[in-house]
């Protein structure tokens, strides 16, 4: 497996990059968004470690160019920037995992092997729930025929709701199924996530179609 590091301080890149290597892994390092961004268009890394603060063009913007250009690989954002809106921000961008610095190795180490033991296939079909469809394939959401625009995230998010009509997701299995991360049960990462999403699939439309399940978390369905 071979990985990125997009890290502009020397020594925790060091750090990374002797731990990465000596558990088996190619590791190429970089220190600017500039050539994160050059190394990831140029060549097939299975995985990226991101700093968001780095010279040049920071890791907000190598995200979301790589992902405007359709790069799937998993991107890992591992900052000092711990708010809630930042973590959103970074996983809506289309991020696969998101740890604040500082950081224990072993935790680190996990959940790599977690994102690269993730598949990537999509399931091929088109969903429809009432006035809105999904096409899995294409990632493209249209309601009344109208397009809406989605984040990765987003996308993802309204795609495993809209599989499973009427069932309730707690915020706990969201957290685990779109982003593939246990968040505190303080923090209102998926709250956020939600909020945001319905401002662009029901807030625009009468029939809402994101319910909130007091006390238990969201389920997709026509009321």
């Amino acid at each position: 497996m071979r990985i990125l590091i997009i890290e502009d301080e020397a020594k925790t890149a060091s750090f990374l990059s002797k731990g990465l290597k000596e558990n088996g892994f190619l590791v190429d390092t970089v220190d600017n968004g500039i050539d994160g961004l050059s190394a990831l268009e140029q060549n097939n890394y299975d995985l990226a470690i991101l700093d968001i603060m780095l010279p040049l063009l920071d890791g907000w913007s190598v995200l979301a160019v790589i992902r405007n250009k359709d790069i799937q690989t998993r991107i890992l954002l591992l900052t000092a920037m711990d708010s809630v809106e930042d973590r959103v921000k970074g996983l809506e961008l289309g991020a696969d995992d998101y740890l604040v610095k500082p950081f224990a190795f072993s935790e680190l180490l996990a959940r790599i092997r977690t994102l690269l033991r993730r598949g990537t296939a999509t399931e091929i079909q088109t969903i429809q729930c009432a006035d809105l469809k999904i096409d899995a394939i294409k990632h493209r959401v249209t309601r009344k025929g109208v397009r809406i625009d989605l984040t990765p995230k987003e996308f993802q998010l309204l795609l495993l709701m809209a599989r499973s009509p009427g069932e309730v997701f707690s915020r706990t299995v969201i957290a685990e199924k779109v982003w593939d991360m246990n968040f505190d049960s303080d923090t209102n990462v998926v709250d956020v996530a939600i909020r945001r999403l319905r401002t662009k699939v029901d807030d625009p439309f009468e029939n809402k179609l994101i319910q909130t399940i007091r006390g238990v978390g969201y389920a997709f369905e026509q009321k």
